[in-house]
Protein backbone atom coordinates (compact mmCIF):
# COMPACT_ATOMS: atom_id res chain seq x y z
CA UNK A 1 0.00 0.00 0.00
CA UNK A 2 1.40 3.56 -1.01
CA UNK A 3 -0.36 5.82 1.44
CA UNK A 4 1.35 9.04 -0.52
CA UNK A 5 -0.15 7.83 -4.36
CA UNK A 6 -2.53 10.56 -5.14
CA UNK A 7 -6.10 10.08 -6.45
CA UNK A 8 -7.39 10.94 -9.50
CA UNK A 9 -7.90 14.99 -8.08
CA UNK A 10 -11.87 16.27 -7.30
CA UNK A 11 -12.89 19.93 -7.73
CA UNK A 12 -11.40 22.52 -5.22
CA UNK A 13 -14.77 22.16 -2.86
CA UNK A 14 -13.75 24.94 -0.98
CA UNK A 15 -14.26 27.50 -3.99
CA UNK A 16 -17.40 27.74 -4.28
CA UNK A 17 -18.86 29.90 -7.56
CA UNK A 18 -18.68 33.56 -7.22
CA UNK A 19 -22.26 33.40 -8.37
CA UNK A 20 -24.60 31.03 -5.70
CA UNK A 21 -26.58 28.53 -7.43
CA UNK A 22 -29.10 26.57 -6.32
CA UNK A 23 -28.51 23.13 -7.28
CA UNK A 24 -24.66 23.17 -5.91
CA UNK A 25 -26.10 23.97 -2.35
CA UNK A 26 -25.70 20.87 -0.64
CA UNK A 27 -22.02 20.26 -1.79
CA UNK A 28 -20.89 23.92 -1.08
CA UNK A 29 -22.26 23.57 2.40
CA UNK A 30 -20.55 20.04 2.65
CA UNK A 31 -17.02 22.48 1.47
CA UNK A 32 -17.55 24.47 4.34
CA UNK A 33 -18.60 22.63 7.08
CA UNK A 34 -15.60 19.98 6.30
CA UNK A 35 -12.58 22.57 6.05
CA UNK A 36 -12.71 23.47 9.85
CA UNK A 37 -13.76 19.84 10.62
CA UNK A 38 -10.90 18.58 9.08
CA UNK A 39 -8.68 21.57 10.50
CA UNK A 40 -9.31 20.20 14.31
CA UNK A 41 -8.73 16.60 13.24
CA UNK A 42 -5.72 17.52 11.53
CA UNK A 43 -4.48 19.73 14.26
CA UNK A 44 -5.58 18.11 17.43
CA UNK A 45 -5.36 14.36 16.89
CA UNK A 46 -3.94 12.99 13.50
CA UNK A 47 -0.06 12.09 12.76
CA UNK A 48 1.52 13.02 9.51
CA UNK A 49 2.83 10.33 7.68
CA UNK A 50 5.66 11.22 6.23
CA UNK A 51 6.05 11.52 2.16
CA UNK A 52 6.00 13.88 -0.93
CA UNK A 53 3.90 16.98 -1.54
CA UNK A 54 0.42 16.84 -1.69
CA UNK A 55 -1.82 14.79 -0.74
CA UNK A 56 -1.19 15.10 2.63
CA UNK A 57 -1.56 12.24 5.01
CA UNK A 58 -2.37 11.44 8.47
CA UNK A 59 -2.37 8.33 10.74
CA UNK A 60 -5.88 8.58 12.91
CA UNK A 61 -5.81 7.99 16.81
CA UNK A 62 -7.58 4.14 15.87
CA UNK A 63 -4.58 3.28 13.70
CA UNK A 64 -7.22 1.66 12.00
CA UNK A 65 -6.91 3.80 9.34
CA UNK A 66 -5.14 6.86 7.20
CA UNK A 67 -6.53 9.96 5.95
CA UNK A 68 -5.65 12.07 2.81
CA UNK A 69 -6.41 15.55 2.27
CA UNK A 70 -5.82 18.34 -0.45
CA UNK A 71 -5.24 22.05 0.05
CA UNK A 72 -3.74 24.15 2.24
CA UNK A 73 -5.19 25.67 5.45
CA UNK A 74 -8.47 25.00 4.50
CA UNK A 75 -7.99 21.38 3.23
CA UNK A 76 -10.81 19.70 1.18
CA UNK A 77 -11.66 16.22 -0.56
CA UNK A 78 -10.62 14.00 2.40
CA UNK A 79 -10.54 10.58 1.45
CA UNK A 80 -10.00 7.48 4.17
CA UNK A 81 -8.00 3.98 3.21
CA UNK A 82 -9.25 1.15 5.60
CA UNK A 83 -5.82 -0.74 5.38
CA UNK A 84 -6.84 -2.07 1.84
CA UNK A 85 -4.77 -0.13 -0.11
CA UNK A 86 -8.24 1.78 -1.76
CA UNK A 87 -8.73 5.35 -0.98
CA UNK A 88 -12.43 5.95 -0.65
CA UNK A 89 -14.15 9.85 -0.55
CA UNK A 90 -15.29 10.81 2.60
CA UNK A 91 -18.66 13.30 2.67
CA UNK A 92 -19.59 15.57 5.64
CA UNK A 93 -21.95 13.01 7.08
CA UNK A 94 -18.98 10.25 6.92
CA UNK A 95 -16.76 12.39 8.05
CA UNK A 96 -18.85 13.34 10.91
CA UNK A 97 -19.15 10.05 12.08
CA UNK A 98 -15.61 9.12 11.57
CA UNK A 99 -14.63 12.40 13.52
CA UNK A 100 -16.73 10.51 16.42
CA UNK A 101 -15.46 6.90 16.53
CA UNK A 102 -11.35 8.36 16.40
CA UNK A 103 -12.51 10.73 19.61
CA UNK A 104 -13.51 8.09 21.24
CA UNK A 105 -10.83 5.86 20.21
CA UNK A 106 -8.52 8.74 21.42
CA UNK A 107 -10.26 9.85 24.72
CA UNK A 108 -11.66 7.16 25.87
CA UNK A 109 -14.76 9.29 26.11
CA UNK A 110 -18.63 9.50 24.25
CA UNK A 111 -20.37 12.83 23.15
CA UNK A 112 -23.53 12.45 21.15
CA UNK A 113 -23.96 15.73 21.52
CA UNK A 114 -21.29 17.08 19.45
CA UNK A 115 -21.88 14.98 16.32
CA UNK A 116 -25.51 16.36 15.96
CA UNK A 117 -23.76 20.23 15.90
CA UNK A 118 -21.27 19.30 13.56
CA UNK A 119 -24.74 18.12 11.49
CA UNK A 120 -26.65 21.72 12.37
CA UNK A 121 -23.51 23.57 11.35
CA UNK A 122 -23.75 22.13 7.61
CA UNK A 123 -27.20 22.35 7.59
CA UNK A 124 -27.01 26.36 8.75
CA UNK A 125 -24.44 26.63 5.76
CA UNK A 126 -26.86 25.31 3.95
CA UNK A 127 -29.97 27.16 4.48
CA UNK A 128 -27.49 30.29 4.67
CA UNK A 129 -26.44 30.10 0.93
CA UNK A 130 -30.06 29.04 -0.23
CA UNK A 131 -31.11 32.66 1.77
CA UNK A 132 -28.12 34.04 -0.22
CA UNK A 133 -29.58 33.27 -3.42
CA UNK A 134 -32.43 35.72 -3.02
CA UNK A 135 -30.54 38.52 -1.20
CA UNK A 136 -28.37 41.49 -2.23
CA UNK A 137 -25.02 41.80 0.10
CA UNK A 138 -25.48 45.40 1.80
CA UNK A 139 -24.01 48.11 0.11
CA UNK A 140 -22.02 49.33 3.24
CA UNK A 141 -18.08 47.56 3.35
CA UNK A 142 -17.90 47.82 7.34
CA UNK A 143 -21.86 46.07 7.19
CA UNK A 144 -20.50 44.11 4.08
CA UNK A 145 -17.46 42.80 6.07
CA UNK A 146 -19.45 41.82 9.73
CA UNK A 147 -22.19 39.83 7.81
CA UNK A 148 -19.99 37.75 5.44
CA UNK A 149 -18.71 34.70 7.58
CA UNK A 150 -19.78 31.93 5.95
CA UNK A 151 -16.95 29.40 7.03
CA UNK A 152 -16.24 31.06 10.64
CA UNK A 153 -14.06 29.94 13.24
CA UNK A 154 -11.71 27.68 10.49
CA UNK A 155 -10.32 25.67 14.17
CA UNK A 156 -13.89 24.95 14.95
CA UNK A 157 -15.81 21.50 14.62
CA UNK A 158 -19.36 23.49 14.33
CA UNK A 159 -18.55 27.07 14.04
CA UNK A 160 -22.12 28.03 12.23
CA UNK A 161 -24.09 25.65 14.71
CA UNK A 162 -27.53 27.52 16.14
CA UNK A 163 -28.73 25.29 18.29
CA UNK A 164 -30.64 22.68 16.21
CA UNK A 165 -33.91 24.88 16.27
CA UNK A 166 -35.80 25.33 13.11
CA UNK A 167 -34.67 27.44 10.06
CA UNK A 168 -37.69 30.45 10.98
CA UNK A 169 -36.45 30.62 14.54
CA UNK A 170 -32.89 31.52 13.20
CA UNK A 171 -32.73 32.66 9.87
CA UNK A 172 -34.39 36.15 10.51
CA UNK A 173 -31.13 37.29 12.79
CA UNK A 174 -28.79 35.96 10.83
CA UNK A 175 -25.85 38.03 9.95
CA UNK A 176 -24.88 35.61 7.31
CA UNK A 177 -28.24 36.12 5.66
CA UNK A 178 -27.67 39.98 5.56
CA UNK A 179 -30.38 40.34 8.21
CA UNK A 180 -31.27 44.16 9.38
CA UNK A 181 -34.35 44.12 11.64
CA UNK A 182 -35.70 46.16 14.75
CA UNK A 183 -35.42 45.30 18.31
CA UNK A 184 -38.33 44.67 20.51
CA UNK A 185 -38.48 47.20 23.30
CA UNK A 186 -40.04 46.36 26.66
CA UNK A 187 -41.03 48.41 29.82
CA UNK A 188 -39.65 47.32 33.12
CA UNK A 189 -41.12 48.32 36.03
CA UNK A 190 -38.94 51.37 37.87
CA UNK A 191 -37.91 49.47 41.05
CA UNK A 192 -36.91 45.92 39.48
CA UNK A 193 -34.36 47.80 36.78
CA UNK A 194 -30.78 46.62 37.50
CA UNK A 195 -28.30 48.55 35.49
CA UNK A 196 -24.82 49.58 35.71
CA UNK A 197 -22.55 52.35 33.84
CA UNK A 198 -23.73 54.68 30.90
CA UNK A 199 -26.67 53.08 29.47
CA UNK A 200 -28.47 56.36 29.27
CA UNK A 201 -28.71 56.12 25.40
CA UNK A 202 -30.96 53.24 25.39
CA UNK A 203 -33.83 56.27 26.57
CA UNK A 204 -33.59 57.49 22.93
CA UNK A 205 -34.72 54.15 21.65
CA UNK A 206 -38.31 54.71 21.93
CA UNK A 207 -40.82 56.18 24.97
CA UNK A 208 -41.42 54.10 28.45
CA UNK A 209 -44.62 55.03 30.08
CA UNK A 210 -44.54 56.57 33.48
CA UNK A 211 -43.24 54.03 36.10
CA UNK A 212 -41.65 51.99 33.32
CA UNK A 213 -38.13 52.14 31.97
CA UNK A 214 -37.00 51.20 28.71
CA UNK A 215 -35.28 47.68 27.51
CA UNK A 216 -34.56 47.04 24.21
CA UNK A 217 -34.82 43.00 23.34
CA UNK A 218 -33.69 40.86 20.97
CA UNK A 219 -36.44 39.41 19.35
CA UNK A 220 -34.87 36.08 19.07
CA UNK A 221 -33.52 35.85 22.99
CA UNK A 222 -37.25 36.94 23.71
CA UNK A 223 -39.03 33.99 21.54
CA UNK A 224 -36.39 31.90 23.46
CA UNK A 225 -36.69 32.69 26.96
CA UNK A 226 -40.45 33.89 26.61
CA UNK A 227 -41.98 30.83 28.63
CA UNK A 228 -39.96 32.20 31.73
CA UNK A 229 -41.55 35.77 31.62
CA UNK A 230 -45.35 34.87 31.25
CA UNK A 231 -45.87 35.78 34.91
CA UNK A 232 -43.78 39.13 34.87
CA UNK A 233 -46.28 40.32 31.72
CA UNK A 234 -49.17 39.17 33.04
CA UNK A 235 -48.58 41.00 36.54
CA UNK A 236 -47.36 44.14 35.02
CA UNK A 237 -43.57 44.04 35.85
CA UNK A 238 -43.26 43.75 31.92
CA UNK A 239 -45.19 45.06 29.87
CA UNK A 240 -44.65 45.32 25.64
CA UNK A 241 -43.82 48.64 24.10
CA UNK A 242 -43.61 47.29 20.26
CA UNK A 243 -40.76 47.52 18.11
CA UNK A 244 -38.19 50.04 17.49
CA UNK A 245 -38.44 52.67 14.81
CA UNK A 246 -35.25 51.86 13.41
CA UNK A 247 -33.30 48.15 12.04
CA UNK A 248 -30.16 47.14 13.97
CA UNK A 249 -28.15 44.35 12.14
CA UNK A 250 -26.02 41.60 13.48
CA UNK A 251 -22.48 41.93 13.31
CA UNK A 252 -20.45 38.53 12.88
CA UNK A 253 -21.14 37.70 16.60
CA UNK A 254 -24.58 37.13 16.03
CA UNK A 255 -26.03 38.57 19.22
CA UNK A 256 -23.74 41.48 18.86
CA UNK A 257 -25.66 44.64 17.06
CA UNK A 258 -25.30 47.87 15.64
CA UNK A 259 -27.80 50.93 15.58
CA UNK A 260 -26.16 53.09 12.61
CA UNK A 261 -29.15 55.35 12.80
CA UNK A 262 -27.55 55.97 16.71
CA UNK A 263 -23.68 54.78 16.43
CA UNK A 264 -24.31 52.30 19.21
CA UNK A 265 -23.68 48.60 19.48
CA UNK A 266 -26.13 46.83 22.11
CA UNK A 267 -25.05 43.28 23.28
CA UNK A 268 -27.89 40.80 24.22
CA UNK A 269 -27.75 37.35 26.28
CA UNK A 270 -28.62 34.38 23.74
CA UNK A 271 -29.50 31.48 24.68
CA UNK A 272 -28.07 29.22 22.01
CA UNK A 273 -24.93 27.50 21.65
CA UNK A 274 -22.42 29.10 19.21
CA UNK A 275 -18.91 27.65 19.04
CA UNK A 276 -17.63 26.58 22.40
CA UNK A 277 -20.43 28.65 24.77
CA UNK A 278 -24.00 29.07 25.73
CA UNK A 279 -24.14 33.17 24.94
CA UNK A 280 -25.71 34.53 27.86
CA UNK A 281 -24.57 37.96 29.11
CA UNK A 282 -23.77 35.34 32.80
CA UNK A 283 -24.33 37.45 36.14
CA UNK A 284 -20.57 37.25 37.28
CA UNK A 285 -19.68 38.46 33.83
CA UNK A 286 -21.74 41.18 34.17
CA UNK A 287 -20.92 42.53 37.43
CA UNK A 288 -17.20 42.35 36.41
CA UNK A 289 -17.45 44.28 33.47
CA UNK A 290 -17.11 47.76 34.49
CA UNK A 291 -14.10 46.83 36.34
CA UNK A 292 -12.10 45.40 33.53
CA UNK A 293 -14.04 47.60 31.08
CA UNK A 294 -12.14 50.94 32.51
CA UNK A 295 -9.19 49.10 33.25
CA UNK A 296 -9.35 48.49 29.46
CA UNK A 297 -10.17 52.17 28.46
CA UNK A 298 -7.80 53.75 30.37
CA UNK A 299 -4.95 51.91 29.53
CA UNK A 300 -5.94 51.70 25.12
CA UNK A 301 -5.98 55.67 25.55
CA UNK A 302 -2.37 55.99 25.81
CA UNK A 303 -2.16 53.51 23.00
CA UNK A 304 -2.45 53.63 18.99
CA UNK A 305 -4.99 51.31 18.91
CA UNK A 306 -8.63 52.00 19.73
CA UNK A 307 -10.87 50.37 22.42
CA UNK A 308 -14.79 50.04 21.77
CA UNK A 309 -15.63 50.51 25.37
CA UNK A 310 -18.66 48.34 27.10
CA UNK A 311 -20.06 50.81 28.98
CA UNK A 312 -22.08 49.54 30.99
CA UNK A 313 -25.73 46.83 31.36
CA UNK A 314 -29.26 47.43 31.94
CA UNK A 315 -31.46 44.79 32.90
CA UNK A 316 -34.61 43.38 34.78
CA UNK A 317 -33.39 41.77 38.83
CA UNK A 318 -36.29 39.11 37.83
CA UNK A 319 -34.81 37.75 34.65
CA UNK A 320 -31.21 39.42 35.01
CA UNK A 321 -28.83 37.19 32.76
CA UNK A 322 -32.14 36.65 30.34
CA UNK A 323 -33.52 39.91 29.57
CA UNK A 324 -29.65 41.81 29.63
CA UNK A 325 -28.68 44.17 27.45
CA UNK A 326 -24.96 45.44 26.94
CA UNK A 327 -24.42 48.77 25.50
CA UNK A 328 -20.77 49.21 23.81
CA UNK A 329 -19.38 52.53 22.06
CA UNK A 330 -20.26 53.18 18.26
CA UNK A 331 -17.46 53.82 15.67
CA UNK A 332 -17.50 57.49 15.11
CA UNK A 333 -15.47 58.73 18.06
CA UNK A 334 -12.72 56.76 17.84
CA UNK A 335 -12.08 55.43 14.28
CA UNK A 336 -9.68 57.69 12.90
CA UNK A 337 -10.91 60.50 10.38
CA UNK A 338 -11.54 59.92 6.42
CA UNK A 339 -10.72 56.12 7.06
CA UNK A 340 -13.34 53.20 7.13
CA UNK A 341 -13.60 49.77 9.22
CA UNK A 342 -13.84 46.11 7.85
CA UNK A 343 -13.80 43.10 10.54
CA UNK A 344 -10.31 41.84 10.21
CA UNK A 345 -11.63 37.93 9.98
CA UNK A 346 -13.71 39.10 6.83
CA UNK A 347 -10.17 39.77 5.39
CA UNK A 348 -9.58 35.95 5.76
CA UNK A 349 -12.72 34.40 4.57
CA UNK A 350 -13.34 37.49 1.47
CA UNK A 351 -16.06 39.45 0.99
CA UNK A 352 -17.18 42.07 -1.84
CA UNK A 353 -14.78 45.21 -2.12
CA UNK A 354 -12.08 43.31 0.32
CA UNK A 355 -8.90 45.73 0.66
CA UNK A 356 -7.06 42.57 -0.29
CA UNK A 357 -8.21 43.03 -3.66
CA UNK A 358 -5.87 44.47 -6.34
CA UNK A 359 -2.76 45.43 -3.66
CA UNK A 360 -0.01 46.32 -5.62
CA UNK A 361 1.95 46.10 -2.67
CA UNK A 362 1.31 43.25 -0.56
CA UNK A 363 4.48 43.86 2.11
CA UNK A 364 3.92 47.58 1.88
CA UNK A 365 0.63 46.57 2.93
CA UNK A 366 1.35 43.72 5.41
CA UNK A 367 4.03 46.31 7.19
CA UNK A 368 0.67 48.68 7.80
CA UNK A 369 -1.18 46.28 9.02
CA UNK A 370 1.25 45.16 11.45
CA UNK A 371 2.06 48.28 12.63
CA UNK A 372 -1.62 49.02 13.40
CA UNK A 373 -2.55 45.52 14.77
CA UNK A 374 0.51 44.50 16.76
CA UNK A 375 1.68 47.81 19.18
CA UNK A 376 -1.49 48.14 20.79
CA UNK A 377 -1.75 44.50 21.90
CA UNK A 378 1.52 44.28 23.11
CA UNK A 379 1.70 47.29 25.21
CA UNK A 380 -2.04 46.91 26.62
CA UNK A 381 0.16 43.61 27.77
CA UNK A 382 3.71 45.03 28.71
CA UNK A 383 2.66 48.16 30.50
CA UNK A 384 -0.58 47.95 31.98
CA UNK A 385 -1.12 44.15 32.61
CA UNK A 386 -4.17 43.95 30.24
CA UNK A 387 -4.53 41.32 27.89
CA UNK A 388 -7.29 41.84 25.17
CA UNK A 389 -8.92 38.84 22.89
CA UNK A 390 -6.92 40.14 19.69
CA UNK A 391 -8.10 37.47 17.73
CA UNK A 392 -9.99 37.95 13.94
CA UNK A 393 -13.68 38.55 15.28
CA UNK A 394 -12.68 40.95 17.77
CA UNK A 395 -10.76 42.96 15.65
CA UNK A 396 -11.72 45.92 13.66
CA UNK A 397 -9.16 47.34 10.75
CA UNK A 398 -9.68 51.19 9.87
CA UNK A 399 -8.43 51.58 5.91
CA UNK A 400 -7.63 54.77 4.58
CA UNK A 401 -8.72 55.91 0.96
CA UNK A 402 -5.72 53.58 -0.42
CA UNK A 403 -7.04 50.53 1.25
CA UNK A 404 -4.16 51.15 3.56
CA UNK A 405 -4.48 49.78 7.11
CA UNK A 406 -4.33 52.67 9.55
CA UNK A 407 -5.51 51.59 12.91
CA UNK A 408 -6.95 48.53 14.84
CA UNK A 409 -10.16 48.92 17.18
CA UNK A 410 -10.41 46.22 19.36
CA UNK A 411 -13.72 44.99 21.40
CA UNK A 412 -15.34 42.49 24.13
CA UNK A 413 -14.47 43.19 27.27
CA UNK A 414 -16.13 39.96 28.14
CA UNK A 415 -12.68 38.00 27.34
CA UNK A 416 -10.42 40.41 28.81
CA UNK A 417 -8.17 39.31 31.61
CA UNK A 418 -6.10 41.55 33.83
CA UNK A 419 -2.94 41.21 35.55
CA UNK A 420 -2.35 39.42 38.10
CA UNK A 421 -5.42 37.85 38.37
CA UNK A 422 -4.20 35.55 36.00
CA UNK A 423 -0.49 34.67 36.20
CA UNK A 424 1.55 36.50 33.25
CA UNK A 425 2.65 33.67 31.58
CA UNK A 426 -1.15 32.23 31.47
CA UNK A 427 -1.87 35.76 30.34
CA UNK A 428 1.03 36.07 27.46
CA UNK A 429 -0.26 32.27 26.10
CA UNK A 430 -3.14 33.79 25.74
CA UNK A 431 -2.34 37.18 24.02
CA UNK A 432 -0.27 34.93 21.95
CA UNK A 433 -2.97 32.87 20.91
CA UNK A 434 -5.51 35.05 19.84
CA UNK A 435 -3.26 37.64 18.51
CA UNK A 436 -0.78 35.76 16.83
CA UNK A 437 -2.18 32.11 15.99
CA UNK A 438 -5.91 33.53 15.63
CA UNK A 439 -5.34 36.16 14.04
CA UNK A 440 -1.89 37.09 11.60
CA UNK A 441 -1.32 33.46 10.99
CA UNK A 442 -4.61 33.81 9.29
CA UNK A 443 -4.18 36.97 7.25
CA UNK A 444 -0.31 36.04 6.77
CA UNK A 445 -1.66 32.97 5.38
CA UNK A 446 -4.05 34.51 3.31
CA UNK A 447 -1.73 36.95 1.86
CA UNK A 448 0.51 34.34 0.81
CA UNK A 449 -2.04 32.69 -1.42
CA UNK A 450 -2.94 35.50 -3.34
CA UNK A 451 1.01 36.65 -3.23
CA UNK A 452 2.84 33.45 -4.01
CA UNK A 453 5.78 34.90 -3.38
CA UNK A 454 5.32 36.66 -0.57
CA UNK A 455 7.16 35.60 2.18
CA UNK A 456 5.47 37.30 5.11
CA UNK A 457 7.25 36.15 8.27
CA UNK A 458 10.13 38.79 8.18
CA UNK A 459 8.27 41.85 8.45
CA UNK A 460 6.22 39.98 11.40
CA UNK A 461 9.76 39.21 13.15
CA UNK A 462 10.18 42.60 12.71
CA UNK A 463 7.77 43.73 14.34
CA UNK A 464 7.88 42.11 17.16
CA UNK A 465 11.71 42.61 17.78
CA UNK A 466 11.18 46.15 17.55
CA UNK A 467 7.95 46.46 20.11
CA UNK A 468 10.21 43.84 22.55
CA UNK A 469 12.75 46.29 22.56
CA UNK A 470 10.71 49.39 22.82
CA UNK A 471 8.80 47.86 25.86
CA UNK A 472 11.28 46.17 27.25
CA UNK A 473 9.11 42.99 26.55
CA UNK A 474 10.89 39.80 27.07
CA UNK A 475 8.42 37.47 26.12
CA UNK A 476 8.40 38.99 22.15
CA UNK A 477 11.74 38.43 21.97
CA UNK A 478 11.57 35.11 23.31
CA UNK A 479 8.69 34.33 20.71
CA UNK A 480 11.26 34.86 18.02
CA UNK A 481 12.89 31.40 18.81
CA UNK A 482 10.48 29.71 20.37
CA UNK A 483 10.18 26.38 18.24
CA UNK A 484 6.11 26.51 19.09
CA UNK A 485 3.27 28.17 19.46
CA UNK A 486 0.39 27.53 21.42
CA UNK A 487 -2.73 26.10 19.46
CA UNK A 488 -6.14 26.31 20.85
CA UNK A 489 -8.49 22.61 21.02
CA UNK A 490 -11.59 23.38 20.02
CA UNK A 491 -12.18 19.51 19.38
CA UNK A 492 -11.00 17.95 21.80
CA UNK A 493 -12.97 20.80 23.90
CA UNK A 494 -15.57 20.38 23.08
CA UNK A 495 -15.70 16.74 22.93
CA UNK A 496 -14.49 16.64 26.66
CA UNK A 497 -17.44 19.01 27.51
CA UNK A 498 -14.87 21.44 28.81
CA UNK A 499 -15.93 24.81 30.10
CA UNK A 500 -16.01 27.07 26.64
CA UNK A 501 -13.57 29.69 28.81
CA UNK A 502 -10.85 26.72 30.01
CA UNK A 503 -8.94 26.88 27.26
CA UNK A 504 -6.14 23.76 26.67
CA UNK A 505 -3.36 24.65 23.89
CA UNK A 506 -0.88 22.01 22.48
CA UNK A 507 2.15 23.04 20.78
CA UNK A 508 2.51 24.35 16.81
CA UNK A 509 5.24 25.14 14.64
CA UNK A 510 6.18 28.88 15.42
CA UNK A 511 6.80 30.34 11.87
CA UNK A 512 8.23 33.43 13.90
CA UNK A 513 10.92 31.64 14.49
CA UNK A 514 13.64 32.24 11.88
Amino acid sequence: MDPTRPPTAPPDATAPPATPVRDGIGARADAYATAPLLNCLLREVAQPVPGPGEPRVYRLPSGARLLRVRGGRRPAAPEVNTGDGTWHPVGHAELVKLVAEELQAHTGLSNPELPTEMADSRDTVAALLTARDSTTPPDDPYRCSEQSLLLGHPYHPAPKARGGGPVAGWLPYAPEAYAAFPLVLLGVREDLVAEEGDVSDLDAFGTAPPGYRLLPAHPWQLDLVAPSLTGAFADGRLIRLGPTAFDTWPTAAVRTLYAPEHDLFVKFSLDVRITNDVRRLWRHDLLELRRTDAAVTSAAGRTSGAWLSDRGYRTADFAFEELAVLVRDGLHGHIVPGTAPVLAAALVEGFPGTPLDGLGDPVGWWTAYLRAVVPPALELFARHGVVIEAHLQNCLIAVDAARTPVQALFRDAEGVKLLPEVSRAAGWERLVYCLVVNHLVEVAETLRERHPDLDPWPAVRDEFGRESRRLDLPEAAALLTAPTLPGKTNLLLRWTGADGADARYLPLPNPLRA
